[in-house]
């Protein structure tokens, strides 16, 4: 029996780091004043939220007023598709996205198509990935917005966002792109050159969850979801939660400290734990090669999923059989589906993902814990 947990779902969650948790502490029983108010406790509070407001526009390069706090990356898509769409409905219906997008974007979508508007969701290749030119071709006269996601949160999948919204720029430049960036924080280096409107969210970088933030460049409309005091420029009326946005500005501090070693470090983890998996016969790989360092989805053909996460569980290692947000529903991921993998394939699927306390050791272990299981159960399946 194992005597420490080891935690490899940090696409679904990760724990905050205690240097966000030091800068956040003051924030709830000290300094615990409205922003909005006029006193000191509130100012106090104020110049809280326009330091982290500018930690954020530095980290990605954008104006200060770009940066939209909201309460995680499902708010901050809502806002930015609907939002979108309501906005430029008088210059056209239609919108363009992927099959493999996070609910908070599909389902988005599907509210819009039953108040009218219609939407392409783009198939996507055997790695899970579309290309520029695939969306470029989908294009019509009354396309308003394009949401595609920067990594897949499933397969790790990289999509080329940057060039994709870089030639849809130079083709028609007043179509809003936006892209859901809340699993590519903290694992690309991101240039928001082209891009209108970009969603992060805290918990998947080791702030708390219940914060996030959607960036929104220059000018582009949007209309607000909820209706209030008109806090952040009137897209997001609310008092803010200020303990999470200290905390989600320290935690991309965090990133810009040591960018490119925790980049070495994912790399090293994901190489070690590759080769690994290639050990054991009957293993399969689902991500591709252009996929982020952090996130290895894994098959193992005849093992049920569930069997097999219960079974690294009961040893102490904590995984997932695709998307949190839908794990419990009990379909098949419309991921894995959308990229071509096989039933029997999608049915074995787990997923691996790393961060920032990942450890070596913690790699060797999981593989030792495998290469112990798969032979148990597959000869189960086959007596079965």
């Amino acid at each position: 029996m194992m005597t420490r947990e080891i935690y490899l779902d940090n696409n679904a969650t990760t724990p905050v780091a205690p240097e966000v948790f030091e800068a956040m502490r003051p924030y709830f029983c000290e300094r615990y004043g409205n922003p909005s108010s006029l006193h000191r406790k509130g100012i106090e509070a104020e110049r809280a939220v326009r330091a982290s407001r500018n930690t954020l526009a530095r980290f990605f390069g954008v104006p200060e007023a770009a940066v939209i706090f909201t309460s995680g990356g499902t708010e901050g898509d809502n806002i930015a598709i609907k939002g979108t769409a309501r906005a430029l409905r008088r210059r056209g219906t239609h919108i363009i996205t992927t099959q493999v997008e996070h609910p908070a974007v599909l389902e988005s979508c599907r509210e819009l198509e039953s108040d009218g508007f219609h939407v392409t969701y783009l198939p996507v290749n055997g790695e899970g990935r579309v290309e520029a030119d695939d969306v470029l071709a989908a294009l019509s006269d009354e396309t308003i917005l394009v949401s595609i996601m920067h990594v897949n949160n499933e397969l790790g999948t990289i999509f080329p966002v940057e060039e994709i919204a870089a030639r849809l720029k130079r083709q028609r430049p007043e179509i809003v792109f936006h892209s859901d960036g809340v699993q590519a924080v903290g694992k690309l280096k991101i240039r928001l050159d082209h891009i209108d409107l970009y969603t992060i969210s805290g918990h998947k970088i080791h702030a708390p969850k219940g914060i996030g933030a959607l960036l929104v460049q220059g000018d582009t409309s949007l209309r607000p979801l909820l209706n209030g005091g008109g806090q952040e420029r009137g897209l997001r009326s609310g008092t803010e939660n200020v303990p999470g946005i200290v905390g989600l500005a320290r935690a991309v501090e965090l990133i810009s400290e040591d960018f490119d070693a925790l980049q070495a470090h994912f790399t090293r983890l994901r190489d070690r734990f590759l080769a690994g998996l290639s050990e054991i016969p009957g293993v399969r790989v689902n991500s591709p090669v252009h996929s982020v360092p952090t996130t290895v989805n894994v098959s193992f053909p005849g093992i049920p999923a569930e069997v097999m996460l219960h079974a690294l569980e009961a040893e102490g290692i904590y995984v997932s059989t695709g998307a949190a947000c839908s794990s419990r529903k009990g379909r098949r991921s419309h991921v894995l589906e959308a990229s071509h993998l096989p039933p029997e394939v999608i049915d074995s699927s787990l997923r691996f993902s790393f961060s920032r306390y990942t450890t070596v050791e913690d790699i060797e272990t999981t593989l030792q814990v495998i290469r112990q299981v798969v032979p148990l159960f597959a000869g189960v399946a086959r007596r079965g």
